[in-house]
């Protein structure tokens, strides 16, 4: 059986950071995964809203390097587990528990929108793409390849 789920979406709060009384981290959030599909009546992309647990370091990860709004890619499991609320009331939770969680952008200052953490500003306008030779275009000499002077025929291996 398999039970893997890989998710990129942004952040709708600031993850939630807490220990637990024996001292593991964990940490909480939702994220915003927009379908592939618009609404026939609005012709609006909606978006489904989604509870990601993290466990010890990576919920420290979490916690130190991600905030509301950020791209972030989760690599877990889906978990289903139930509870009973203060009421009394017994509940059904669905959640993602992350084993592995990804940047899905780069860190941008609030001031200018430019980048962060050693990044480089992003360039106004791109360089052209290298010219590539034709595929039957004679290989330029230099020292790319050396031809092998003592080849015996025998396979390597």
């Amino acid at each position: 059986m398999l039970n893997k789920i890989f998710l990129m979406g942004r952040l709708v709060a600031d993850p939630d950071h807490r220990q637990t009384p024996s001292g593991t981290s964990v940490t909480t959030f939702r994220i915003a995964v927009d379908r592939d599909f618009r609404n026939k009546e609005t012709g609006e992309k909606e978006a489904d809203f989604i509870s990601v647990v993290t466990w010890r370091a990576t919920a420290d990860f979490v916690a130190k390097y991600f905030s509301k709004g950020r791209m972030i890619v989760v690599d877990g499991r889906l978990q289903t587990r139930n509870y009973t609320d203060r009421e009394g009331n017994r509940r059904t939770a669905t959640e993602v528990v992350a084993e592995n969680i990804y940047f899905g952008d780069t860190a941008r200052r609030d001031s200018d929108g430019g980048y962060d953490r050693g990044y480089p500003a992003q360039q106004q306008h791109a360089a052209p793409a290298p010219q590539r030779p034709a595929y039957d275009a004679p290989v330029p000499a230099g020292d790319q390849f050396t031809e092998l002077d003592d080849d015996d025929g025998e396979l390597p291996f």
